[in-house]
């Protein structure tokens, strides 16, 4: 199973979630950074209808498979170390 965990850290003069390297938009407390990212993680769980999808992996070449709507992956928010 997937795991997506959404830090909390200090951004740009307040705080944002961050998965990997990438930062949500800059929210005035640690609080409302927090509470977007349990909305976030809480909208992950959702499920959504099975499809086909293609895509392209590292060495270029493509692959199609059918995806179900109802695999989810785990969601975790916590407090960055940054």
């Amino acid at each position: 199973m997937t795991k997506i965990v959404y830090e909390i850290v200090e951004h740009d003069g307040g705080w944002a979630y961050r998965l990997d390297d990438v930062f949500s938009e800059t929210y005035a407390t640690k609080d409302l950074a927090t509470a977007a990212a349990e909305d976030v993680a809480a909208r992950q769980q959702l499920s959504g209808e099975s499809e086909t999808i293609q895509y392209q992996d590292e060495d270029g070449a493509w692959h199609e498979e059918d995806v179900s709507g109802d695999n989810r992956p785990q969601v975790e928010v916590k407090e960055g170390s940054d």
